[in-house]
């Protein structure tokens, strides 16, 4: 990449030789040089197309989002209903705090070479639905990595075409950090949002202008839509930077996620109404309902998460079935002529045809079948509006009670650094919140 000093450099040097005449193009180029080397591409997560299912991205934990120390393992895996074992390939790229390509090389955050084959692969066994299933596992013999900050990785076919990538964020633990979930103090939204405080304990670690040189982040469930950035220190106390605001690190509460298990095949259970066997098996969901006006009712979720498992098989990157669910909610006027969509974890809370809800005038409902591995998801329904807005929030409601984990991530650049590094993360969920 060209650097925006030696762009001016190489500016001045033909401006000089030109004539007057070349001069206004010369101009025209550098500008199209400054767009280029100013103003990086924020990189967002690609969905995959609609061969490729099942997208399990963690690290050691259970959340898919991997947060991983520095030489911690990570895990992705994904099939293809092709069936074809497909030549597939990784790419690594390192992010600032914006999720722009940092101006570090390659080989400054990596050690070995990325662009490699996944090479783990093995097709499905005795399902109705054939598959090939791909394991990849980072860091591995042929990739390491150096620097903690954020990171996008990319999935290639054979002929270079970009399939899906996912972000994951590689962390040091120099600093530490600790937080609660409060009731928000504005009556507007005292019984629909949460405020996330919090303070960074940075003993030990050198920070002279924590304004300039500590960033963070807050994202609630790993939904990166909704992360709030540019949060600056509300004050120090001694070593400690202090983050007490109410309107700055608030959250809508939204609701518990709706579930649904289908480990059994055979089975129905409190959300499936019934079963019924075609090309697949079809799992009809129970039909949903509009939750905004109803009392809040605490149900355990997994907050937006999905868990393959099957007891069919042992094997469950193999064995598993993909089964066709129905989804069902009734049409009210508060749809109108806006779209609904089914999204969770499962699409990486995808807005894509694949998951958007049709109108059955017979029934007088929106519909939707998905095709989905056997296990244990969470989903809920979202409605675009006809002016393109997002409304997360309008079936379910918003309530202040709902469980919701928050993570909290600090990054650092020290004057003279040209990456930001991920110093600490933090940690809290909104089950004892207080006012």
């Amino acid at each position: 990449m060209i650097s925006p000093l030696f762009a001016g450099m190489l500016f001045v040097y033909l401006y000089r030789k030109l004539e007057s005449k070349m001069r206004f193009k010369l101009k025209q180029i550098v500008f199209f040089l400054y767009l280029f080397t100013g103003h990086a591409q924020v990189q967002q997560e690609i969905n995959p197309p609609t061969n490729i299912k099942s997208i399990i991205f963690k690290g050691p934990t259970e959340d898919q989002f991997p947060v991983v120390q520095l030489g911690e393992k990570m895990k992705l895996e994904f099939d293809d209903l092709t069936a074809n074992e497909q030549d597939y390939y990784y790419k690594i790229i390192h992010c600032d705090y914006d999720w722009t390509p940092s101006q570090l090389l390659k080989s400054q955050y990596l050690v070995g070479m990325d662009n490699q084959r996944i090479i783990d692969y093995e097709n499905s066994y005795t399902t109705l639905q054939p598959y090939s299933n791909y394991r990849l596992t980072l860091p591995n013999e042929n990739v390491r990595f150096k620097v903690s900050g954020n990171y996008m990785l990319e999935i290639y076919n054979s002929i270079g075409e970009l399939q899906f990538s996912r972000r994951f964020v590689i962390y040091r633990d120099l600093v530490q950090v600790g937080g609660v979930v409060r009731r928000s103090r504005d009556f507007n939204y005292l019984n629909e949002k949460q405020v996330v405080q919090f303070s960074i304990n940075t003993a030990g670690f050198p920070v002279v202008n924590p304004k300039k040189e500590v960033k963070v982040a807050v994202v609630q469930n790993h939904f990166w839509p909704t992360a709030l950035y540019n949060i600056v220190p509300q004050f120090t106390l001694g070593q400690e930077l202090i983050y007490r605001y109410d309107k700055e690190t608030s959250f809508f509460g939204g609701n518990e996620f709706l579930n649904f298990d289908t480990k059994d095949l055979r089975v129905t259970n409190f959300a499936i109404s019934r079963i019924e066997l075609g090309e697949v098996y079809n799992h009809y969901l129970f039909e949903n309902i509009f939750r905004q006006d109803e009392p809040y009712t605490y149900f355990p979720d997994i907050n937006g998460d999905f868990l393959i498992r099957t007891l069919q098989g042992e094997d469950v990157s193999r064995e598993a079935e993909y089964t066709k669910i129905h989804f069902s909610l009734p049409y009210t006027s508060d749809i109108g002529l806006d779209n609904v969509y089914v999204i969770g974890k499962f699409n990486n809370y995808t807005i894509e045809e694949e998951n958007k809800m049709r109108f059955n005038e017979e029934a007088g409902r929106m519909e939707l079948d998905l095709l989905m591995k056997q296990g244990f998801y969470n989903y809920k329904y979202i409605i675009e509006r006809e002016d393109g807005s997002i409304d997360l929030n309008v079936v379910s409601g918003n309530f202040h009670f709902t469980e919701n984990n928050y993570l909290i991530l600090v990054y650092y650049r020290d004057f003279g650094d040209i990456y930001d590094s991920i110093i600490g993360i933090g940690s809290v969920n909104s089950r004892n919140i207080t006012n």
